[in-house]
């Protein structure tokens, strides 16, 4: 098996920004993303999704390391200091690596 090197962005929000993600995500340079609804306990309590306001969403996007720094900048930028949110940042390997290139 053959891999090649590509960055996954996960971005773990509160649910009421996802569609302004989004935007901000495909605008800043990401081929596609990949979202579904999250729920835990952290720092700031627990978030459990019983209503709307308490919705999560956990946000992956391959992409070159590239896009993954202008993301992870503009983010820090535009949402740290407004809403509960975070990013982690892994090193992978993809296979068919036409898919996440710039």
């Amino acid at each position: 098996m053959q891999t090649h090197p590509c960055r996954l962005l996960v971005i773990l929000a509160e649910g009421a920004i996802e569609p302004q993600l989004v935007e901000d995500v495909l605008r800043l340079g990401a081929h596609g993303y990949t979202i579904v609804d999250a729920r835990g306990s952290g720092r700031n309590g627990v978030r459990d999704a019983l209503w709307d306001a308490d919705r999560c969403i956990r946000m992956e996007i391959l992409c070159d390391p590239h896009t993954c720094e202008g993301l992870v900048e503009h983010l820090q930028k535009t949402y740290f200091a407004h809403y509960s949110i975070s990013l982690y940042v892994c090193e992978v390997g993809v296979l068919r690596p036409e898919k996440y290139a710039a």
